[in-house]
C-alpha cells in the first residue's frame, strides 16, 4: 500500500443500477455490482483474462519443463501467487534501491513457497514431509509465519510438480496461499483439545476450506481476504485485524456460537475490525463466511489497488449497512443479535505446559522469531512421535504447540525441545518477538529483520541475565511499511526504513511505534500503537533502545500498569 492511504470517506453507493447523477458525481470505484465488471487497472485485466487457479496446469506442463525463462510475465508476477509462489529478492540489492528498481530487476529466479495450514493443524507426518521438501528443494529454509503457514525459499519452478505431489500425498497444499483470494483461515491452536474452549471451530474451518477454497467464483477478489475463527476464551487468532473473524460467545438464549467481526487489517492504513452485533450459529458459520466474502467480491473497491481491502468498504458503509446487505442480499434471513466476547482470559500464544481436557498436556514452544529449518522440522517430527504424540499446531505468533503429551513426560520433552532451539520457558523478549521475512528474501523490504531480531533477542537476554525477569514485552520488527509483522499492535513495533545516523550516514533503521495491542488479557481493549515524533532507531541500536525502555517502564510504572498503558501516558522524552 502507498504511504498516503487514508480511510475512504465517499458515501456508500446505492445498490443496483447507478443513477446518471451518481455517474457524474464520482469516479467509479470498480465495484462490480455498482460500476460493472470492466477492469479499471492492469491487475484487474490479467485476473479477468484468465483465472489465477488455471496457472497450475501451465506450471506442471510447461514452465517446470522449460524453466524460469519460459514463464509468462502475468503468470510470474500475478497468477503464480494463487498457488503460493512469489519470486524472491535477488541477493545483494541493498534496501535503498528497493523503491527505485522494477520488479524484474529485484527478483531472483527462485521462489518463496507458502504451505497453507488452515487452523494451524499438522500431523507429524505432514511436518516431516515439509521438512524433507525444505531439505531437498529449499536449501533447508523454513519460517513459521504469523498466519500459521510455513514458508520455504529457494524453490525452483522445475521442482513444483514433485513438491505438490508430496504435499498433497499427506493432505497439504498451496492452493490460494497467496493472491487476491481467501487466504489461510486462522484457527485456535488448541481447537478440540483445550478444557477452556467454548467450542471447537475445526468443523467450521473444514467446511469452509472444503466448500470454498479453490472455488473459481471466489478466485478474483479485489485483494486478499483474511479469516480467523476461534472457540478459545483467550481469543488467540488476532481477530481484530482480519477481514472476517468469528469469535466464540455464549448467547443467553441460543447457546454457544460466534460473534461476527468484519473489516480489520493493518498495513499503512491500520484499521481494527468492527462487530456487526450478530450471533452466528456454528452450522451457519460457513454460509455467513461465504456471504461476507461475496460482498467483498461484488462491492469491494477495485479501481485503486491501495484502497481495495475490505476495511475501506467497511469504513464507508459502517457495520449497520454491512449487516443489512449481508442479511438481505446474501443470506436471505436476519441474524440474531448477540453479545460481545468477554475480556480475554490469558495470553493467546499458549507458551508453556497446560492441561488438555482429556488429562494429557500440550506444550507451547518458541523458536527465535519463527525461524526453523528443514532438518529441525524432521527432527521435531521424530521427537514428538517418540513421546507418543502425532499432532502439533502452528500459531499466529510464530510459535508451535505440541499436543497429547503425558504429564510424566513433559519435563523430558521440554529438555529435548530446547536442544532443537525451541523454548517452553522463553525469556521476556524471546517469547514475544516476531519478525517478517525482511530484505533477505522479500522484494518490498528495505532492511534486514530475521537476523537483526535474533541478535536483539540474544543481546537482551545477556543484558538481563541474573536479574528478576521483566514483564513480557512484545517486539515486532518489520522490513517495510506494510506491517506483515503487525507493528502497530506490539508494545514496541519497528518499521524498517533507511535513516540518517548521527554521523550523517544513510543506514538501516526503524521508525518506532509504541503501546499497541490486540485482545491482550492485561488490557481492557485493543488499540493501535503511538508514534513518537522524530524517533528513529538504527538497526545496530535496537537492543540499547529496548533495554532503556524496559528499565524506564519498570521504574516508572504505577501498580499493575502494563507497558502499553505506560507508553501511552508517558511523555515523549521518556520514550526516547
Amino acid at each position: 500500500m502507498a504511504a498516503d492511504d487514508t480511510t475512504a470517506t465517499i458515501a456508500a453507493p446505492a445498490r443496483g443500477a447507478r443513477t446518471s447523477a451518481a455517474k457524474r458525481s464520482r469516479k467509479p470505484h470498480g465495484q462490480w455490482k455498482v460500476d460493472g465488471t470492466d477492469p479499471l487497472n492492469p491487475n484487474e485485466v490479467f485476473k479477468q483474462e484468465d483465472n489465477g487457479l488455471n496457472v497450475r496446469q501451465r506450471i506442471e506442463e510447461v514452465y517446470s519443463k522449460e524453466g524460469f525463462a519460459s514463464i509468462d510475465p502475468d503468470d510470474l508476477h500475478g497468477r503464480f501467487r494463487w498457488w503460493g509462489l512469489y519470486t524472491q529478492r535477488k541477493p545483494g540489492i541493498d534496501g535503498g534501491r528497493t523503491a527505485t528498481l522494477e520488479p524484474h530487476e529485484l527478483e531472483d529466479e527462485y521462489f518463496m513457497l507458502r504451505v497453507r495450514i488452515d487452523g494451524g493443524q499438522l500431523t507429524t507426518e505432514q511436518l516431516r514431509v515439509i521438512g524433507r521438501i525444505s531439505t531437498e528443494f529449499a536449501r533447508g529454509s523454513a519460517d513459521l509465519t504469523d498466519r500459521q503457514n510455513i514458508q520455504l525459499h529457494w524453490i525452483r519452478v522445475e521442482d513444483m510438480p514433485e513438491i505438490w505431489s508430496r504435499l498433497e500425498s499427506v493432505g497439504l497444499g498451496t492452493t490460494e496461499a497467496c493472491g487476491d483470494v481467501p487466504r489461510v483461515i486462522l484457527g485456535s491452536p488448541l481447537a478440540g483439545v483445550s478444557a477452556a474452549e467454548l467450542i471447537d471451530p475445526t468443523p467450521q474451518i473444514e467446511e469452509i476450506t472444503e466448500r470454498f477454497i479453490g472455488d473459481p467464483e471466489l478466485a478474483n477478489l479485489p485483494r486478499k481476504f483474511k479469516s480467523a475463527i476461534t472457540g478459545h476464551p483467550a481469543q488467540d487468532v488476532v481477530h481484530e485485524i482480519n477481514d472476517i473473524s468469528l469469535v466464540a460467545v455464549e448467547h443467553p438464549e441460543l447457546g454457544v456460537g460466534y460473534d461476527l467481526w468484519v473489516g480489520g487489517a493493518l498495513s499503512t492504513v491500520p484499521r481494527l475490525g468492527e462487530r456487526l452485533g450478530a450471533w452466528v450459529a456454528p452450522e451457519k458459520a460457513a454460509e455467513v463466511w461465504h456471504g461476507v466474502v461475496q460482498i467483498f467480491r461484488d462491492y469491494g473497491y477495485r479501481r485503486l489497488r491501495n484502497k481495495a481491502r475490505l476495511k475501506f468498504l467497511m469504513a464507508d458503509w459502517g457495520p449497520e449497512k454491512f449487516r443489512e446487505v449481508l442479511e438481505t442480499e446474501y443470506l436471505g434471513y436476519p441474524l440474531p443479535d448477540g453479545p460481545a466476547p468477554k475480556r480475554p482470559t490469558g495470553p493467546g500464544d499458549h507458551i508453556g505446559v497446560h492441561p488438555q481436557k482429556d488429562g494429557r498436556f500440550h506444550v507451547g514452544v518458541t523458536p527465535i522469531v519463527g525461524r526453523v529449518s528443514g532438518p529441525e522440522l524432521e527432527k521435531l517430527a521424530d521427537l514428538v512421535e517418540s513421546y507418543g504424540s502425532f499432532r502439533l499446531r502452528t500459531t499466529p505468533h510464530q510459535k508451535l504447540v505440541i499436543l497429547d503429551i503425558e504429564g510424566s513426560d513433559t519435563d523430558a520433552l521440554i529438555a529435548d525441545l530446547a536442544e532443537l532451539g525451541l523454548s517452553a520457558d522463553p525469556s521476556f523478549i524471546r517469547r514475544s518477538t516476531i519478525a517478517c521475512t525482511g530484505i533477505e528474501y522479500c522484494k518490498l523490504a528495505i532492511v534486514d529483520t530475521k537476523d537483526t531480531a535474533k541478535q536483539v533477542v540474544l543481546d537482551l537476554e545477556k543484558r538481563f541475565e541474573g536479574e528478576d525477569r521483566p514483564a513480557p514485552l512484545s517486539l515486532h520488527i518489520n522490513g517495510c511499511p506494510n506491517s506483515c509483522a503487525r507493528i502497530q499492535t506490539a508494545d514496541v513495533g519497528l518499521k524498517g526504513q533507511i535513516i540518517t545516523d548521527e554521523d550523517g550516514n544513510q543506514v538501516p533503521g526503524f521508525q518506532v511505534h509504541l503501546g499497541g495491542g490486540l485482545a491482550a488479557h492485561d488490557r481492557p481493549e485493543a488499540g493501535l500503537g503511538r508514534t513518537v515524533r522524530g524517533l528513529k532507531v538504527p538497526a545496530t541500536g535496537i537492543a540499547d533502545y529496548v533495554e532503556r525502555l524496559t528499565r524506564r517502564y519498570t521504574a516508572q510504572k504505577e501498580g499493575e500498569e502494563t507497558f502499553a498503558q505506560w507508553a501511552h501516558r508517558a511523555d515523549e522524552e521518556a520514550l526516547q
